[in-house]
């Protein structure tokens, strides 16, 4: 998609998030800094009406109930009824056996556009055998790039795996992603963050990959930006938000590190 950084600052989309409650905020701020209008709506009562009203919609089970997760499948009804993207994020699956049954629960009952995750979460959805520790991503023994594939066939879906290199696919064509640096491993919701991006990008570009491949390697270039500015994980933080913020397209796409498979 040509100027897409323009075209979501141009259309600001309504984000829907049912999100994790330890990074909110962040992917708040982060959505509006790209240009799009966050909302976090997470009661029964209004949950659909307010998915009825926005452009994609975001799903993180990483603080999850079992209310969040009834939440999480009614708006994603609604979502697949208006045909906006619903973005999966499956945090810290492959942790406890609970988190993995709701994941699957939530596949199962709704169509998911976009799974996202680190490598072993995504590995976990796969059907890989993987040992997570927390939320925090760990080895696995299988090939990234084949696992993805893997699971977006089955799943019918683009799988996002991040990680060093992000790994974008809709099993048919696949992106690695190489912008973005380590210190956005120091902070606590970029992978979070992340999703929220994503569902921004996917918002105004119906090609689902190519919104994911956009939105990660912008992403990365701030963290790339704001790396260089930054004495540690406060500040690399403060300016991640400015770097975002003074992004534009004429800027980001000499610089975008990508790879397509």
């Amino acid at each position: 998609m040509k100027d897409p950084l323009r075209t979501l600052r141009d259309t600001r989309p309504l984000i829907h998030h049912i999100t994790n409650w330890v990074t909110i905020y962040d992917c708040a701020n982060m959505t509006r800094a790209f240009g799009a209008l966050p909302v976090m709506a997470h009661a029964p009562e209004e949950c659909a009406d307010m998915t009825n009203i926005s452009s994609a919609l975001v799903i993180n089970i990483g603080t999850l109930t079992t209310e969040l997760i009834d939440c999480m499948i009614i708006s994603a009804s609604a979502a697949n009824k208006k045909d906006i993207p619903v973005v999966l994020d499956a945090v810290g699956v492959g942790a406890t056996k609970f988190r993995d049954d709701m994941a699957a629960k939530i596949l199962n009952s709704v169509n998911v556009d976009i799974i996202k995750g680190n490598y072993s979460e995504v590995a976990k959805l796969a059907g890989e055998h993987v040992k997570t520790k927390g939320v925090e991503a760990t080895s696995i023994d299988a090939d990234p790039r084949q696992v993805s594939v893997t699971l977006a066939k089955a799943r019918s879906c683009v799988v996002v795996m991040t990680g060093k290199e992000d790994i974008i696919s809709d099993g048919k064509r696949t992106f690695v992603v190489r912008n973005g640096h380590e210190r956005m491993g120091s902070i606590v919701g970029t992978g979070c963050m992340a999703a929220s991006v994503i569902a921004s990008f996917a918002a105004v570009n119906r090609d689902y990959s190519d919104a994911a491949k956009d939105a990660l390697c912008y992403f990365g270039l701030a963290g790339e930006l704001a790396a260089a500015r930054s004495d540690g994980p406060g500040s690399f933080k403060v300016h991640l938000y400015d770097e975002v913020s003074n992004l534009s397209d004429e800027k980001a796409e000499p610089l975008m590190n990508f790879e397509t498979l």
